[in-house]
């Protein structure tokens, strides 16, 4: 049988021996998590352990408790269609309105390229117990925010674009939703995170939230991971990063991808500065323990504007880092108006804070989704109904720009 249908039969299956008459939209958000519990043996000895309860743990979200295991699906990974998933996804969402219609804005690049692109998606996805419990969207409707569809926008936004390499923000749902879908869908993931995340003061949470890289396997294979705590002025801070080395299996070409999350809120301008300057000391030092060229990729939400002095760390460093989407402006050397924009009960707040930099001598972009405008965003900004995060997905295609340093 098929992933998906296989999917589906056995949520049919679950659904009917429960109690009460749920709606088909209900059986569907149970489908993936009873397909990984199906598949992994141990699942159900561990299920009667499983912390669930309130909107972050209850419904069909019991069942992905069960896979809160880090070795649960590592090995043997559940396959899933991404097709059928889309599909299935679109369907749970119909009632919905739809996601923001983007374009795939074509840059030309002007060099020689090797190799097919390697498409990069950054992007925070909201953490759902900050979403639901600390963040305070007031023009945003809570049932918007339910795990129980949210989740299925998230995918939708994932599966809709087909990255290669996904960096993300603000996970706390890793173990039970992401890593085992991620990885059905062919993709090798790390998770790391926050050390006090503020995840954990949320009643009934998911446990902490932290950042993600997923890599397609069929793609790419891993030399290396570094997961660090960033520091400032020698102390450890809240923040992390993962740093991953990849070798390209098409062209032999190696990469460096860091996905990192500074600190947040205006008052800490001079502490994500030092947390940008260790995180490029790392880089640095991991790129030149390298035997052979490596290119660098770093995506994040850096909480911080292009006039702060993190982004100008970066902008001038050494490793000759650029940003992609600067490239969407006419002049290419201008930030996008924003990549998030919210209303709180502070009032409203739109900003540019996160960034897909690279080497720019050593790669080249492609493209790069643009960015919805304020009619597509809506009147009550972000997150709403059609749009899972407060933070825009960005996306580019990045290409090798030559061929010296090919691993043999």
């Amino acid at each position: 049988m098929k992933p998906a249908r296989r999917c589906s039969a056995v949520a049919r299956r679950l659904w009917n021996s429960s109690r009460g008459t749920p709606s088909p939209e209900a059986a569907i958000r149970s489908c993936h998590r009873a397909v990984s519990s199906s598949h992994d043996p141990l699942s159900a000895a561990r299920a009667g352990s499983t912390k669930t309860g309130g909107p972050m743990g209850s419904g069909s979200s019991r069942l992905l408790g069960t896979l809160a295991q880090p070795d649960l699906f590592q090995d043997k990974p559940m396959e899933l269609d991404p097709e059928q998933l889309l599909r299935e996804c679109e369907r749970v969402l119909q009632r919905r309105p739809p996601r923001p219609h983007r374009l795939m804005v074509y840059c030309c690049p002007g060099t020689r390229d090797h190799g097919p692109p390697i498409r990069i998606m950054q992007w925070n996805i909201l953490a759902q117990a900050l979403g639901e419990g600390k963040d305070g969207f007031i023009r945003c409707p809570l049932e918007a925010l339910q795990w129980q569809e949210r989740k299925y926008l998230i995918l939708e936004e994932i599966l809709t674009y087909s990255p290669d390499i996904v960096c993300l923000q603000e996970v706390d749902h890793y173990y039970d939703t992401l890593g085992p879908i991620m990885s059905g869908l062919g993709y090798q993931g790390s998770f790391l995170a926050k050390p006090w995340s503020p995840c954990l003061d949320v009643e009934k949470n998911n446990g902490p939230d932290g950042c993600a890289l997923f890599f397609r396997s069929s793609r790419f294979s891993l030399c290396s991971t570094a997961h660090l705590r960033l520091s400032a002025m020698m102390l450890p801070t809240n923040q992390v990063a993962i740093v991953q080395s990849l070798q390209c299996r098409v062209t032999g070409r190696r990469l460096c991808v860091a996905v990192t999350h500074l600190k947040a809120r205006s008052g800490w301008e001079r502490l994500r500065s030092a947390q940008g300057a260790d995180l490029l000391h790392s880089l640095q030092s991991i790129i030149a323990r390298s035997d052979t060229a490596l290119p660098l990729v770093v995506c994040g939400d850096f909480n911080a504007e292009p006039s702060e002095d993190v982004y100008r760390r970066f902008s001038c460093s050494p490793l000759g880092l650029d940003s992609a989407y600067k490239r969407l402006s006419e002049d290419g050397c201008t930030e996008p108006s924003y990549t998030t924009w919210k209303i709180r009960p502070s009032g409203e707040s739109r900003s540019t804070l996160d960034y897909i930099w690279y080497s720019r001598d050593a790669l080249s972009v492609h493209t790069v989704l643009d960015i919805p405008s304020e009619e597509q965003i809506g009147p009550d900004r972000l997150p709403s109904y059609h749009y899972p995060s407060d933070h825009l997905s960005l996306l580019c295609d990045l290409s090798f720009t030559n061929q010296a340093d090919v691993l043999t």
